[in-house]
C-alpha cells in the first residue's frame, strides 16, 4: 500500500516569469507501507520518498523522465518554493523547464530524494518505529536500494516504462543501476560525469570526509538529534568533497592566489586567500541543509557501487541492458574520469548495445555537467529530441503496418 501527500506543482502565471522557469512548485511525498528488502540483508519496515514532478504525463504515459540526484542533491531539481525573488531555484533549474534540456512542454520530469537522504525521504534522521531517530540504527543502503525504492514510486505513478533515466555523478550510477536491475522499464539511460564503479581514490576521499565527522566531538556516535549536531566535521567533509568537484584550472581561474583581505601576507591562521574563504563558505552553508549521518550513509553507498557486483564481470551485468545509452564525460573531471566512462562505453560496444559517447573538453572539472549549460543542452537535449522523434517514427511505421 502507498499513500500520497502533497499537490501537483503549479505555475502561478503572475510570478516567476523567467524564461523557461517551471515556476512555483511543491514538494510531494509518498509513503509505502511495505517492507523494503536491502542489499545488506536488513530491511525497512515502510518508507517515505519525497519527490517533485514537472510537466504533464501524456495519455500513453510514455514521456516520463526520472532525474536522479548526486550526493548533496535532493528532489528539488527545478523551480521555486515561494515567490521570494531572492530565493534560489532547484539545483538543476537551468536544465528543467519549457524549452530546456529536459523540456517540460514535452516530458513529464520526476525527481525524488534517495532513501538514506535528509530532504523528506526516509533516512537516519527519520523516526524509527520506536519513535526515536534511526541514527546509526538505520541499515546501510546501496545505490541498488535507492533504485528499488524509486521503482515503487514509478509504479505508484502508473508508469510502465520510463522514456529516460538521467543523472550526473551518483545520479548516473542510479541511471545505470535502473538499466541493469529493471531493463524493461527503461528506454534511455543518460549517464553523465559518472562511473560504473567507484575507484580506490573515490573511496579514499569519502573516508576522509567521514573521519572528519567522526572526529567532531558533537557527533556522539550519531546520536546528536536532541543536541548540537557535528557541524564542524560535516563542514570539513563538504570542503573535501567539493574540492574534488572542481579542477585545478577552474580553481586558478576563479581564485588564483588572490588575497581575501588586502594584498599582503597576514602571517596568521585567519582566512588569507580567496580560495580559503570560498571553501569555508561552502562548508558553513552545507551544514544548514544536510544531515551528517546522511552524509555517512550516502558516501558509503557510493563506495559500494560497482555495477558488476553480483554478476562477476562488467560485461555480464551489461548484458541485461536494453536501453540506448548516452555517456558524457569531461576532460578535466578527476573524480569520475573519462577513462572510467570509457570502460562502460567499451563494454557496451562489445556487447553490441546502442551507445553514444561524448568526451567534452571542459575546464570546470566534475561540476561541468552542471555549469556547461549551453553545451549540455545541445548534447543531452539534442539526444532526447532525436530519440523522441525516432520513437514516433517507429510507432507510425508499426501503425501503418
Amino acid at each position: 500500500m502507498a499513500s500520497l501527500n502533497g499537490h501537483s506543482p503549479k505555475l502561478d502565471p503572475n510570478t516567476r516569469q523567467l524564461e523557461g522557469s517551471v515556476g512555483v512548485v511543491q514538494r510531494q511525498s509518498a509513503y509505502f507501507d511495505v517492507t523494503l528488502p536491502l542489499r545488506c540483508g536488513q530491511s525497512l519496515p515502510g518508507f517515505t520518498l519525497a519527490y517533485e514532478t514537472y510537466g504533464s504525463l501524456n495519455a500513453e504515459r510514455s514521456n516520463a523522465i526520472l532525474i536522479c540526484h548526486a550526493l548533496s542533491g535532493d528532489s528539488h531539481v527545478a523551480g521555486y518554493y515561494t515567490e521570494d525573488p531572492d530565493e534560489k531555484p532547484g539545483w538543476w533549474d537551468d536544465a528543467v523547464g519549457p524549452g530546456k534540456m529536459f523540456d517540460t512542454d514535452r516530458y513529464f520530469v520526476i525527481c525524488s530524494n534517495v532513501i538514506g537522504g535528509c530532504q523528506g525521504s526516509t533516512g537516519p534522521s527519520s523516526l524509527a518505529p520506536d519513535g526515536s531517530p534511526w541514527a546509526l540504527r538505520f541499515p546501510v543502503v546501496t545505490v541498488a536500494d535507492m533504485v528499488l525504492a524509486q521503482r515503487y514510486l514509478i509504479d505508484l505513478l502508473g508508469i510502465d516504462q520510463l522514456f529516460a533515466v538521467a543523472g550526473g555523478s551518483m545520479g548516473g550510477m542510479q541511471a545505470l543501476q535502473w538499466a541493469v536491475d529493471y531493463p524493461e522499464r527503461v528506454h534511455l539511460v543518460l549517464f553523465l560525469a559518472s562511473t560504473p564503479k567507484s575507484s580506490t581514490q573515490n573511496i579514499a576521499f569519502n573516508e576522509i570526509g567521514r573521519q572528519a565527522i567522526y572526529a567532531d566531538p558533537n557527533w556522539n556516535q550519531g546520536n546528536y538529534y536532541d543536541g548540537t549536531p557535528p557541524n564542524a566535521g560535516l563542514a570539513v567533509a563538504r570542503m573535501v568533497g567539493h574540492v574534488t568537484y572542481m579542477s585545478e584550472t577552474s580553481l586558478n581561474h576563479k581564485f588564483g592566489r588572490r588575497f581575501h583581505h588586502g594584498d599582503g601576507y597576514g602571517y596568521t591562521f585567519d582566512t588569507d586567500f580567496e580560495v580559503e574563504s570560498y571553501f569555508r563558505y561552502q562548508g558553513e552553508k552545507f551544514v544548514h541543509r544536510f544531515d551528517a549521518n546522511s552524509y555517512l550513509y550516502i558516501t558509503k553507498a557510493l563506495d559500494y557501487f560497482d555495477i558488476a557486483h553480483g554478476y562477476g564481470a562488467l560485461e555480464t551485468a551489461l548484458e541485461r541492458v536494453q536501453a540506448a545509452t548516452l555517456v558524457i564525460s569531461f576532460s578535466s573531471d578527476w573524480l569520475y574520469t573519462a577513462e572510467q566512462a570509457l570502460d562502460l562505453v567499451t563494454a557496451l560496444e562489445q556487447l553490441d548495445k546502442e551507445v553514444e559517447y561524448h568526451l567534452v573538453q571542459a575546464q570546470f572539472g566534475h561540476d561541468s555537467f552542471l555549469v556547461e549549460v549551453e553545451l549540455m543542452t545541445r548534447l543531452v537535449g539534442g539526444y532526447l529530441d532525436r530519440q523522441w522523434q525516432r520513437r514516433i517514427a517507429v510507432a507510425q511505421t508499426q501503425g501503418a503496418a
